[in-house]
């Protein structure tokens, strides 16, 4: 019975504890609901921001490694031993520090060698001068003589040809004059001859006037006087006739002498031209003679080209000794190795004692008072980038520092493989800071906007018709308003709109803001965060 009795109470117990669990879980229920209700019914919680009005940088960031402008190879010319070289990676080194030298004992034993053949030539050269100078003297003299002589002969057939030529023109001349004697005296008889004609017809005509006048004097036509008259004009008319006989006469004679002299001075050419002829054949006779002397005495210089080609030789020998003297004596300035720039050793390769061949790098200098850095900028960028513009250079050895940094060298072509153009840019390092080789960010502003309106870029929101934002008013009550939005930076938005600087907008809310909702603020977010600008990597974007 007892037993019974216990089973009971702990089943009523536990029906108790299920209808407690049942109530608290009903009345905890209706406590979520109505806490989701208050929530609902409540203002919006939200962060604002404030419209700004400033510039707007954008820029791109590059990556390179720095290059020294002069990188210098300490060579050798000459094959030595390292009998000097103190410096190690690291050092510093002056314009003009020795910094190697070469054992010189081996090439002062070859100068006093090339000096010795230097001697020896000299005196080969002397001495074959010395027998050289009598004979070319005998040779010298004689050939003046035949000269001299050729000379004259050949100023005595110049004379005899310009002679023969002016006798020549002379006999011509007369042969010319006679001709034209003769050709007068032809005239004269044709002019004879035709005064004849002339008067002979003044006769007949004469004759047939007496005859005329008789035959009317018989008749009693005319006076006796006239008759007279007919008979002195007959006799005129005869007379003249006679006048011309002679003339022609005269003339005859006058084209047979002119004949004659023509003839003669056609003899006298015949005579000049033989003579003369003769005269030049004997002349020339004469200086192919001296010519042929000549021609001999030249004969016996034949040796004198041989002797001046020896001694041209003999003198190269001697010019060719000296040069290899003078050679090795610079080599000894080439045994001593001097820094040809102020700069830092970055690599020795030989050691005192070693052997060192021409061309072979004994140290490397490199200049770190400037240095520079090569960039790939892409296309859009570079276009914007000007020579002497600065850029920022940073160093992940020296994290937070900017190192100014001009443009030098815009490269006018795009790297074929890469599409990108090299942009070059020289750090001043006067303090030795940089080193070559150390990895380099290099930032170039590309654009400036100046006087933006703008807001965060979570503040900027897509609606249906547009971008808007929401801007909050002194009743914190929210307003849409339609935006445009323009250049960026990764923290901040160009907007065009009915914004203006000290207005705030949503940047942040737990739930959406319906236009004329009342809100609740948040401590404003922007005013604890610094300002970031845009920075483009060549690999893709960061913020800074």
């Amino acid at each position: 019975m007892k037993r019974w009795i216990g089973i009971i109470i702990v089943g009523a117990l536990l029906i108790g504890m299920v209808a407690w669990r049942l109530k608290g879980k009903s009345e905890a229920t209706a406590a979520q609901a109505l806490a989701i209700q208050a929530r609902a019914k409540a203002a919006p919680l939200v962060s604002l921001s404030t419209v700004a009005v400033r510039d707007i940088g954008r820029s791109y960031a590059g990556i390179g490694s720095v290059e020294s402008p002069f990188n210098v190879k300490i060579s050798t010319k000459v094959t030595g031993r390292i009998e000097y070289l103190t410096k190690r990676e690291g050092d510093a080194v002056k314009v003009g520090e020795v910094l190697v030298r070469i054992d010189p004992t081996q090439i002062e034993a070859q100068i006093a060698q090339a000096q010795s053949a230097v001697a020896e030539a000299e005196a080969r050269l002397a001495q074959a001068k010395l027998a050289q100078n009598p004979n070319n003297v005998g040779i010298r003299t004689q050939i003046d003589q035949q000269k001299a002589g050729v000379t004259s002969t050949q100023a005595d057939y110049n004379q005899v040809t310009q002679n023969y030529n002016a006798q020549v023109q002379a006999a011509r001349s007369a042969v010319v004059d006679s001709q034209g004697k003769v050709d007068g005296a032809a005239a004269q008889i044709n002019t004879a001859r035709a005064n004849i004609s002339s008067a002979q017809a003044s006769v007949n005509n004469s004759k047939s006037k007496l005859s005329r006048t008789l035959d009317l004097y018989k008749q009693g036509f005319v006076a006796a006087q006239d008759v007279d008259d007919a008979k002195t004009a007959l006799q005129v008319a005869e007379g003249g006739l006679e006048v011309a006989q002679s003339q022609l006469q005269a003339s005859n004679a006058g084209l047979d002498s002119a004949r004659a002299q023509k003839v003669s001075a056609e003899k006298n050419l015949e005579i000049v031209i033989t003579k003369g002829k003769a005269d030049i054949a004997a002349a020339q006779a004469k200086l192919d003679q001296s010519k042929s002397g000549l021609t001999f005495a030249k004969s016996g210089d034949a040796n004198i080209p041989a002797y001046t080609e020896n001694l041209k030789a003999l003198a190269n020998a001697v010019d060719a000794a000296r040069a290899q003297v003078r050679n090795l004596q610079s080599q000894l300035s080439d045994l001593v190795l001097t820094s040809s720039i102020d700069g830092f050793i970055t690599s020795r390769l030989f050691d005192p004692g070693s052997t060192v061949t021409p061309g072979q790098t004994i140290f490397n200098v490199v200049d770190i008072k400037s240095l520079f850095v090569t960039v790939p900028v892409p296309e859009e960028a570079a276009r914007r980038l000007v020579l002497g513009q600065i850029a920022d250079v940073q160093f992940d050895a020296y994290p937070g520092r900017k190192f100014p940094a001009a443009i030098t060298q815009l490269s006018p072509a795009a790297d074929p493989a890469s599409r990108q153009f090299p942009v070059r840019v020289t750090i001043s390092n006067a303090r030795g800071e940089i080193k070559p080789g150390m990895f380099a960010h290099v930032v170039f502003s590309t654009e400036t906007i100046r006087h933006a309106t703008v807001v965060p870029r979570e503040a900027v929101i897509k609606t249906p018709t547009g971008p808007a934002v929401v801007k909050v008013d002194a009743e914190m009550v929210a307003h849409r308003v339609p935006v445009k939005v323009g250049a960026d930076d990764t923290a901040q938005l160009q907007v065009f709109g009915d914004l203006h600087a000290g207005d705030q907008v949503i940047t942040l809310s737990l739930t959406p803001v319906k236009d004329g909702t009342k809100i609740r603020v948040n401590p404003p977010s922007d005013a604890k965060k610094p300002q970031r600008r845009h920075v483009i990597h060549a690999t893709g974007e960061f913020s800074e």
